[in-house]
Order: C-alpha cells, then structure tokens, then sequence
C-alpha cells in the first residue's frame, strides 16, 4: 500500500502539472473504486482552478477556487499517472488541465477512493476529525507520544500504526524509525520514557524525509505520476530484510503481529 512518502511525492508530482490551471474536464469511466464517485464530481470540478494541493495524512487533496476539494486515496495499488500514452483497463479517472495534461488515476485492484467535500469542511469529514498530528508536522512532538501514550500495554509498533495517536505512518517506515531509534517494536508503549521517544521522533521524520527524497518505495504497482520508480527501497535498513545484516551487525529478524510483518533487530532494537 501507498504509504505517506508515497502519497507525499504523488502530491508534487501532480502540483507540478495541476497547480494554478483550469480543470477542462473530468471523466469517470467506472461507477465506483472502494465506493462511488461523487455524482457531481464532474460537474463541481469541470471550469475550476486548481488553486493548490496537500496531503492529509494518506490521503491526497486538490482543492479548487470554488471552494471544493478533492480527497483521494490511492487504495493497496493506485497510482496516478500523467499523460499516459493511453489509457487501459485501470485508468478509471481522467481528469484534464487547460495546459493539456492529462492526469490518470490508475487502480487495478479498486481499492483506493474519491470524495468531493467543502473546503471548510474538511477538518470535520469523519476520516480526518479523530486523526493525530501530522509525524512532520509541529505538533508531533516526544512530549504528545508521551500522553497518547500513557498506560497503554500495547506494542509500540502497533500503536504507532493507531492513526488517532499519529496520522499517516504504515508499516514499512515504522519498522525502519524504530529500528533507527533503537526501539524493540515489541516494547509496551506506556514504558517507553522520554529521552527514547525524543529519539523516536527525530528517527520517524528522518526517515519520512528521507523517503520523500527518494521518491518513495516501490513495492508491486506504485510509481511516481511521472511513471519513475521509488528506490527508498534500496535504503532499507530491516523491512523486508529477514536474515540479512542490520546496520549495527545484527542479523534482522521478523515476525507477525497484528496480521502484518514486523522486521527487527534483536541485537540493537530494545
């Protein structure tokens, strides 16, 4: 699944095209992914200007002039791309610019989604109303883990995926920042002290960014919308490493927790 570095690089792939430009036509070519379109979807946007573009934890936003935005979430394997030499099975929303791009929302297992919501109301949308600060954001501090994080038993990992204690991380770069932070992702979340979870932090936005950076990941279908491949990949330092040596020497180790795979290193991470 697209995770927040890849969602993040998404959204600057598309700023580069879209922003400032008028929306000369959209058209769904499919009734639903995960849920329908909004019926007026091609109504509310066609003759907008895209004033700017953001992210919300996972989710990606395009905001118009008229006081609307498009919410999108590309799902396990969605991906936009920009002017595709044609169009194909999966391409199930076009959307066109004035300066002649066409943007193409790709989705071969139709998991991802599209809303249409006010502006103003954004912050309400149920999605977003019970979200935790953004991880790069300034209001993600050690001090906020600590409260979010009070008596809880929980693993550390598991509650960092708790999107209410923070929004946007995934699996692949909580496994990486605790394994940077030197934190067992076993550890119960209520005992961890401070000065671990000021490492914590500084350990998740290094690798956010450095991911950013590298495009992202590339893991099955996702691309940048320029068709380029993540290679954040290539950086890893425990994901998807099993067996393989930890920057600290150790060899990493996974295991199942939560119906998801936790890489680790027994001999750094406690």
């Amino acid at each position: 699944m697209p995770e927040l570095p890849e969602v993040e690089t998404t959204v600057r792939g598309l700023a580069a095209v879209m922003e400032g430009k008028r929306i000369a036509g959209v058209e769904a070519r499919r009734a639903d992914l995960r849920r329908p379109f909004p019926e007026d979807l091609r109504q509310r946007l066609t003759g907008a200007t895209v004033s700017a573009l953001g992210r919300r934890a996972k989710y990606g936003l395009i905001e118009t002039d008229r006081g609307d935005t498009m919410i999108f979430h590309l799902g396990m394997s969605g991906r936009w791309r920009i002017d595709p030499e044609e169009l194909g099975t999966h391409d199930h929303l076009i959307v066109g610019v004035d300066s002649g791009h066409i943007l193409s929302l790709n989705d071969p297992r139709r998991f991802g989604s599209v809303d249409l919501l006010p502006t103003d109301d954004i912050d309400a949308w149920p999605p977003f109303a019970a979200m935790g600060p953004e991880p790069l954001g300034p209001d993600f501090t050690a001090r906020h883990l600590q409260q979010a994080l009070a008596g809880r038993i929980a693993s550390i990992k598991l509650l960092l995926l708790d999107q209410r204690i923070v929004a946007g991380l995934g699996n692949i770069y909580v496994c990486e920042a605790l394994n940077m932070a030197g934190i067992a992702p076993g550890r119960q979340g209520g005992r961890i002290g401070l000065k671990r979870l000021e490492r914590l932090v500084e350990a998740i936005r290094t690798v956010l960014l450095a991911a950013i950076d590298a495009g992202g990941s590339t893991l099955r279908d996702y691309a940048r919308p320029d068709g380029e491949l993540g290679y954040f990949a290539k950086q890893w330092r425990v994901y998807g490493r099993e067996g393989l040596e930890c920057p600290c020497g150790g060899i990493v180790r996974r295991r199942t927790e939560g119906g998801r795979s936790t890489f680790y290193c027994a001999d750094c991470q406690r």
